[in-house]
Order: structure tokens, then sequence, then C-alpha cells
């Protein structure tokens, strides 16, 4: 095949366009400029896409000796990721950019880049693998759960997935990788991974989000809407948290309290007991399908929900269900005239803790990446009781 390797100057995506280059594939490697003004060199495991980063995948694709190009999808990247995560917030939810780059950047902009010029796939060193299922192309778990990134992929199509290559999936470990990087003579080898969102390399999102989005003050209330402290901006809570929330009266219980929601329109942030961040049902849209399901999804169904990239899957049942009157019945296409309702399986699983809106849910059965969706609701164990 002919093949676009994307090389992101980690130890990773080089090994992976070695693996291209070793298979017999016409291999070009490319590195994408993200950020009009990158930073010169990493701090650590801090950030990416740094001229350091452009220079490593460069020397890479030199030792390979492969044509290598850098293009630059900063615009693409400041509209369709960072702009979007800064929208996000705002509306009180809470995004996942590494999502929507490969969703926006990675698996549209480049691919469909790659597919005009010629290029058969476009090979990643995302751990994932790929199967010829009964209805076309199926995404899977990696075989290294630990190293799996089945979950960050899930938001690629049919389409898509026909036009991917993931060479590392099926290799037991990193340091297995790491090793074939020095073996191969990659400078990479020994190269921290990247952890952080790299547009806000130093970590701090709550400091980067202060100078992008609205700082009002506002009340923290409790699950009653009594006022029990003050906030100097929404964006600067996530659900879940305990800790820093200077609440001016203590629960009358003396336990701690938690972020609950947040309400954008109000500026308000809402706090209560750890009980209430457990949940039993989750709902949302903006969902798409990872190939053809192949049963139907007009039933409800049984899965594994999983609603971060590092957690372990929940077993579930799913539904679609239309929330338009002419909704159409092609479900295994995205529709908006649909959501996705999950229910946790409370007989066989925890309930899921954290859940804000906002965030991706994956739907997995067995290893196979069902497809995902973005969590628009997410209903309590004592409210999904009582309504049942």
């Amino acid at each position: 095949m002919k093949i676009l390797a994307a090389m992101s100057g980690g130890v990773d995506s080089a090994v992976a366009a070695a693996r291209a280059v070793e298979a017999g594939h016409e291999v070009v490697g490319v590195h994408l400029a993200l950020s009009r003004m990158p930073g010169t060199i990493r701090t650590g495991s801090r950030g990416c896409c740094t001229v350091e980063d452009a220079m490593d995948a460069r020397r890479a694709a030199n030792l390979l000796d492969i044509p290598f190009y850098v293009w630059d999808l900063s615009e693409r990247f400041k509209e369709d990721v960072v702009d979007d995560f800064i929208a996000e917030y705002a509306a009180g939810r809470t995004p996942n950019p590494c999502m929507r780059c490969n969703e926006k950047i990675k698996f549209a902009a480049l691919l469909d880049k790659a597919v005009a010029l010629g290029f058969d796939a476009v090979a990643t060193g995302h751990y994932a693998t790929l199967a010829d299922g009964e209805y076309g192309p199926e995404l899977h778990r990696a075989s290294a759960w630990a190293k799996d990134q089945s979950y960050v992929l899930g938001v690629l199509t049919e389409r898509q997935l026909a036009h991917c290559y993931f060479p590392l999936g099926d290799t037991p470990s990193k340091q297995l990788i790491r090793a074939e990087a020095a073996e191969r003579g990659l400078q990479v080898a020994q190269k921290p991974d990247s952890h952080d969102i790299c547009f806000i390399p130093d970590g701090d999102t709550r400091g980067w989000l202060s100078d992008h989005v609205d700082r009002s003050p506002g009340e923290i209330l409790d699950e009653s809407g009594e006022v029990v402290g003050s906030h100097d901006g929404a964006h600067g809570y996530t659900v879940g948290q305990r800790r820093g929330l200077q609440l001016g009266r203590p629960a009358p219980d003396g336990k701690p309290r938690y972020v609950l929601s947040i309400r954008p329109v109000s500026n308000q942030v809402v706090v209560g007991p750890k009980e209430q961040l457990e949940i039993a049902r989750i709902a949302g849209g903006r969902f798409s399908w990872a190939g053809v399901p192949g049963f139907d999804l007009a039933d409800r169904f049984r899965c594994d929900v999983q609603i971060r990239a590092h957690a372990d899957p929940v077993p579930a049942f799913a539904r679609l269900e239309p929330i338009r009157e002419d909704a159409r019945t092609e479900l295994h296409r995205a529709d908006a005239t649909h959501e996705v309702v999950v229910d946790i399986d409370l007989e066989h699983a925890e309930p899921l803790v954290g859940v804000a809106p906002g965030q991706t849910a994956v739907l997995y059965v067995g290893t196979r990446v069902l497809g995902q969706f973005t969590i628009d609701r997410a209903v309590p164990v004592e409210a999904a009781a009582t309504r049942s």
C-alpha cells in the first residue's frame, strides 16, 4: 500500500513508520504543525507539537530513508479543537480535546488530504487493532490493555477505519516498542510520552482557561439550593471535585462535599454528598458508529461503556431513543434525531462516578469498539431508582 505515516516526533509513531517500511509499503512521513507559535523544547512529558518534536520526526524519517513533510494544520486545529475546548468549558461542559483532535484533525483533515493525494491509508502509533468483520472494518482494543488507546479512536467512522493502519496494536508492551526503537537506531527510543493537553504544556488548565473564559464571580449552592459559598469563575470547577471549594458553611453531617454540577447560565456551582455522584444512567448525542454494528439497534443491547481514556469498562445496557417524531430508522449511521441512553448494569458493576456533560462515552461489545457519543445527561442512582 501507499502509506502516509503521521509522525509526531515520539517513539510510537517512529516505530509505526518503521514497521510500515519493513512490511514493504511505500511510506511517506508527515508531521502536523498544530501551533502557530510552537514551543522550542518539551519539558519532560509535558505538551507536544514543539519544534523539538518536528526535528525528532524528521530525524526518524531520515533514518528510515523515507520522504518527509510538515503540514500546517494550525488553523484547523485552533478552530476545531482549541476553540471547541473553550466553548465547551464556557457552557459548563468537560470536553476531551484528544477526541476532537482525532475526529477533526488526524482522521478527518489529515486522512481526507491523504486519500485525495492517492494514499491508501494513514499509519499512526496508536495502540489499537483493526479486523475485517462480516459487515466491514472493525476497531478493536490493543492486545495490551494497559496501553490500549481504542477509547480515543472511538470517534472514527466506517469510512475512516477503511483507511487506517495501526502497526502497534499487537505489541504486548511499551517496553518492547522502546527496545525495538533502540535496536533500529531511533534516537527517540527513550523519549518520554506526552500526557498533558498539547496546547496547555504547563498543565495548568484552570490558569489557561482564566485567560480565555469569563471569570465572573458567582454562588456555590448545596443540593437544596442554599448558598454555601462563592467562586471567582465556574470554569475552574469540574464535576467530582472535592478540594479547593472554599465553602463558607459546612455540611450538616460534617462530611465532605463534591461538585455535582455546573450551571453556566446562572453562573452557579452545585455541591453535595459523594453519593450524589453515583450515576446509574447516561445519555447523549453527537454519536457515531465505528462500522456497522451487525445487530438491530432498535432493540436494547448489552455492551460495556467507558467514559475516560484510562477508566475500566463497565457492563451496561444501551438503546437508541428518537428525539424527533420523524426520526429516521437508519440507526447505524450518525443521526441527530436520536440519542443514546445507557443504563449501568448495577448487578455486575459499581455506578459510574464523577460523570460530567461533555465527556465522551465509548461503547464496546467484547473487544470491539461499537461507537461513541457525547454525554449530555447523567442520572444519579437514587433518581434512576425512583423513575423505574
